[in-house]
């Protein structure tokens, strides 16, 4: 878990991933990369430890869905620590806030917003599956 927390900062990636000795880092904003490896690379999730810069509801749900084993934070949502320990998933942070703020601070990460009423984890990805493709959507017509 050190090696991959000293490499998020030290190369700053957005995230890194441990699995049976397999270290991949990645770069892109939000939940992108977490979302991309549940549906096309879930075995690499299981059972992985992952050091994060910033942990709101939804990435939360992904690790958990997932069936990531730990997770190290510099930053973590109120409502992402709560369903990370309701899944039994071992997390270290630095900082805990309310919400996480979208990138200029204005107002709440939009994946926040659409997830911070739900319940389960399960209700959580067809939300994130509807704003991935709607942002998509919106890059390629933009």
């Amino acid at each position: 878990m050190k090696e991959i927390i000293r490499m998020l900062h030290k190369d700053n990636y957005s995230c890194v991933i441990v699995n049976k000795g397999d270290i991949r880092a990645f770069s892109q904003r939000g939940v992108a990369d977490l979302f991309y490896l549940l549906k096309n690379d879930p075995d690499f999730l299981k059972d992985a430890s992952i050091a994060d810069k910033v942990v709101g509801k939804a990435a939360a749900a992904l690790m958990i869905l997932g069936g990531i084993q730990e997770l190290y934070t510099d930053v973590i949502s109120l409502s992402a620590l709560k369903i990370l320990h309701d899944a039994n998933i071992k997390v270290d942070f630095d900082q805990i806030v309310p919400y996480i703020q979208n990138r200029d601070k204005s107002d709440w990460c939009p994946m926040e917003r659409i997830s911070y009423n739900e319940e389960s984890v399960e209700a959580i990805l067809p939300l994130i599956e509807a704003f991935i493709e709607k942002m998509k959507n919106n890059h390629l017509t933009a």
